[in-house]
């Protein structure tokens, strides 16, 4: 599965069928059994500097909501060439980094 909400370059790939997917984990693990972890979950990103496509753990990322669309975003840094991504983030991104344990900020 692969939701992007409009928003070019991020996908997840979660490693518990429970979450709402079936199908393989982000390293082809295998199928998700009935809430039997497959893994962690990972995140297909992209940098628009570089091009550069890579997957990166909750950890490498930070999920900023602010009170409009227009200040809820979430951020990485490019693995590839170093530097600070910042990218809208909809509802469905929310809902797939928040369940995936990324980090999150509520910023007023």
């Amino acid at each position: 599965m692969s939701p992007t909400d409009g928003t070019p370059g991020l996908t997840a790939a979660r490693g518990t069928a429970d979450r709402g997917t079936a199908g393989r984990g982000a390293a082809g693990r295998g199928p998700a059994g009935a809430g039997q972890p497959a893994g962690p979950v990972t995140f297909k990103a992209g940098c628009p500097d570089c091009r550069g496509r890579f997957e990166l753990a909750a950890g490498a990322l930070r999920l900023v909501i602010g009170g409009s669309r227009r200040t809820t975003f979430y951020s990485f840094t490019c693995p590839a060439c170093g530097v600070p991504v910042r990218k809208p983030a909809g509802e469905r991104i929310v809902e797939l980094l928040t369940g995936g344990g990324v980090s999150t900020l509520r910023s007023l």
